[in-house]
């Protein structure tokens, strides 16, 4: 048959978008969103108190980062498809351990959080690929919004199915990354472009991370993302901790991540008031109110008013969702383009030291106060962030004057 019969889609895959990597966000958003309220919840029952909770969370978070930073390497011996499919490997060899529970939760907590560092850096590498820096805010914004409904309904869902059977929350998220597999394969898309460089790409994680600290715009937005994203870290992990020891219903966290979460339809306004304004501008907004939430969460605890806390709380995640549009810009920004798959490694290592510096953190707190203590102590290193926020450049992320 003449080559010139055939349509061109069975040949060649369209060139992935902003919606490309929008869609494969949500399909991975709808396999941690059902998991998010649960973990906690199962970890708590398994291992029965929030001190021994805090030291699993933080030994799992030196492994995810060792993990995460390894990436780059492992992606060099192995193609950046398969390095992604690895990924979701990872998220359903968790959720089998979550189906056995007990003691297993830890391996469940573990397994999922290299599978999301995994997929995260493959995921940043071929954004940084493909969509252009003018439109790297309208791809956060538009991810999220499609992550919307995964984060409204899953909480929701993880937590009530919970309760009909032990299982079924992590059954519906092995299906969920079943689909996401499939979806990723059916988008096709390879192994990103190939950047040529004047020298071999370092392998080692130590070299680009010495490439990393000489650039103190990246260090600055790697600490806001670190920071932002250890408010959600107490918001996700410890408020339903606290719920359950103030004597709320235990569906009190994932009914308030879910409430939070359906905010995320507003993120495409965010992106437009980010836009008539500036990214500092949207920086600094995002971590002051959401500073001034926590740091409220505490004095209202202190009065006993525990929907009180839960409500400013929940009150503070519209200020880390304007974070989460606007945050990782200036991080992003400042990528150079041979740098990309190392730099997305370094980025992806936010979660993984948010996710040891907060359970540290709470284990400080603990040692000393009770836990309602931890959210003063969080909304603090927000308020640190906006501090630094101050010195970003003014006209970041606008597009050029021509």
């Amino acid at each position: 048959m003449p080559d010139r019969i055939l349509p061109d889609w069975p040949r060649k895959a369209p060139a992935p978008g902003v919606r490309t990597f929008a869609l494969l966000g949500g399909l991975e958003a709808g396999v941690r969103a059902t998991l998010t309220s649960v973990m906690p919840l199962e970890m708590h029952a398994a291992f029965g108190n929030a001190d021994t909770v805090s030291g699993i969370y933080f030994v799992i978070g030196f492994l995810s980062l060792a993990g995460g930073l390894m990436v780059p390497w492992l992606t060099t011996h192995l193609p950046r498809r398969w390095t992604y499919s690895l990924g979701i490997a990872l998220y359903l060899t968790g959720h089998a351990a979550g189906v056995a529970g007990g003691p297993l939760m830890a391996v469940a907590v573990a397994c999922t959080a290299l599978g999301t560092v995994t997929c995260f850096v493959c995921l940043s590498a071929y954004v940084l690929d493909y969509v252009s820096k003018p439109d790297l805010g309208r791809n956060e914004s538009l991810r999220m919004f499609y992550s919307g409904l995964a984060w409204t309904l899953g909480p929701v869902v993880g937590v009530t199915t919970l309760g009909i059977w032990r299982p079924l929350p992590f059954l519906i998220a092995g299906g969920l990354a079943l689909a996401l597999l499939v979806t990723f394969w059916v988008l096709r898309l390879g192994n990103g472009k190939v950047i040529a460089r004047a020298r071999a790409p370092a392998v080692n994680p130590l070299a680009y991370l010495g490439r990393f600290f000489a650039q103190p715009r990246l260090i600055a937005g790697w600490t806001f993302a670190v920071i932002r994203s250890a408010g959600w870290w107490v918001f996700v992990i410890y408020l339903p901790i606290y719920a359950v020891e103030a004597g709320l219903d235990k569906r009190v966290g994932g009914l308030a991540l879910s409430a939070s979460s359906a905010m995320l339809f507003a993120t495409p306004l965010m992106l437009r008031w980010m836009q008539a304004r500036s990214v500092r501008r949207a920086v600094q907004t995002g971590f002051a109110g959401a500073a001034i939430c926590f740091v409220a969460g505490t004095a209202i605890a202190l009065t006993g008013q525990s929907w009180g806390v839960v409500a400013v709380l929940l009150a503070g995640t519209t200020f880390l969702l304007l974070l989460d549009v606007a945050g990782g810009l200036p991080f992003l920004l400042a990528v150079k383009p041979s740098e990309r798959t190392e730099m997305a490694a370094v980025y992806s290592s936010f979660r993984d030291v948010s996710g040891i510096f907060t359970p540290g953190l709470a284990w400080a707190v603990l040692l000393v106060a009770p836990l309602p203590w931890l959210f003063a102590a969080i909304g603090l290193c927000l308020g640190g962030c906006w501090a630094l926020a101050a010195r970003l450049h003014p006209r970041l992320g606008a597009a050029r004057r021509r």
